[in-house]
């Protein structure tokens, strides 16, 4: 079989069903989606329920929470950004194939880099120092995950274990420095590496109360939309995803590809580790581990690892945790009860991708 074969067999899978029947491909993917999310919304009434209260008035109480007043909302957007880059490091290499669960490890590794950078760096330009912890986070999480990435290609390691694993010992590692040889001798109940100073601290959003990591989200997933979708490198990467033998047989990379999807993901990751030290934190610490790189994996899988679909599924669960305080104070349930519908909500997904390719729409057309 020549090198073109596979190629054109690979074109006319994506292409079968026509550009009429595209929105009906559309539906036939979101409709698993769907029934995951009202399904789990009734099972999340059913534990309120069993806690004595009624689950509309829990649900309306978490809409007021997340998007019923201009605070509420911009709330929403603050615990949305973080959401947005980590989402960005499982949906990439999901193009590709790959289920990468080491979020939490690249984005750690990210805060504590920006963090180490910004120290020596005191009395220099802001801007000079925010763009040195840009680099660094980036960086400091794309090493992190390509490092999954290259030990799938090269040594044929599952990248879902490796970089699970990887996270363990990006956490751990990060527990030492900053308990360690980073330390700030003054945080003595919260140990912390020393702050990066009022004067680098990212600021806000003109006309909003929310800080520029939202800028960098919403800019990050149009970014990688353009890439994966409208490029060069966005087709290959498709492709391996589509059929790896057929990409090998047409002379694509596909370790390269691996590692840079990976890489790419991994510094999207980074950033939102920079984004919470230079943001909310002020220096490196344990509040660091807020699961944001955890989360991203929901993100991801609900976006149906589209780069602008995460944008809309961010918000709706930033939103969901916003609710959570106004959840204790309204019903007296734990502040971690919205962490149940989260759970719930990707326990049902998973099991919902059973019914991917088998809901249909539109008639099977015979293969000429």
């Amino acid at each position: 079989m020549t090198a073109s074969a596979p190629v054109a067999a690979a074109l006319n899978d994506t292409r079968s069903g026509g550009l009429g029947d595209r929105p009906l491909r559309w539906l036939e993917g979101l409709l698993p989606t769907l029934a995951a999310i009202v399904l789990s919304l009734l099972l999340f009434g059913g534990f309120v329920a069993l806690a004595g209260h009624s689950p509309l008035e829990v649900y309306a109480e978490m809409y007021r929470g997340a998007f019923g007043t201009w605070f509420s909302v911009q709330n929403s957007l603050l615990r949305a950004a973080p959401l947005m880059l980590t989402g960005l490091c499982a949906a990439l290499p999901a193009r590709l194939g790959l289920i990468v669960i080491g979020g939490e490890g690249a984005l750690v590794m990210g805060g504590l880099a920006a963090a180490s950078v910004a120290i020596p760096l005191q009395g220099a330009p802001s801007g000079v120092v925010l763009a040195a912890m840009m680099l660094a986070a980036m960086l400091a999480g794309a090493l992190w995950i390509g490092a999954a990435g290259a030990l799938k290609v090269l040594r044929g390691v599952n990248e879902t274990i490796s970089s699970l694993l990887l996270a363990y010992i990006g956490i751990a590692l990060f527990n030492h420095l900053v308990e360690g040889p980073l330390r700030d001798p003054a945080s003595l109940n919260k140990p912390s590496t020393l702050p990066i100073g009022e004067a680098n601290a990212l600021g806000n959003l003109p006309g909003l109360d929310v800080h520029w990591g939202l800028g960098f989200g919403l800019l990050a997933c149009v970014a990688c939309q353009l890439l994966m979708e409208h490029s060069v490198f966005g087709f290959a990467a498709r492709m391996v995803g589509g059929n790896p033998r057929a990409a090998r047989l047409s002379g694509l990379s596909v370790p390269r590809l691996v590692i840079l999807t990976c890489a790419l993901g991994g510094a999207a990751a980074g950033l939102a580790g920079m984004v919470e030290v230079a943001a909310i934190h002020g220096k490196a610490n344990a509040s660091l581990l807020a699961g944001y790189g955890y989360a991203g994996i929901l993100v991801a899988f609900l976006a149906g690892h589209s780069a602008l679909g995460i944008l809309p599924v961010a918000l709706l669960l930033g939103g969901i945790n916003a609710s959570g305080g106004l959840l204790q104070r309204s019903f007296g349930l734990p502040d971690a009860a919205v962490n149940v519908l989260q759970g719930i909500l990707f326990v049902v997904l998973l099991a919902s991708q059973t019914l991917q390719g088998r809901l249909r729409l539109r008639p099977l057309r015979p293969r000429s």
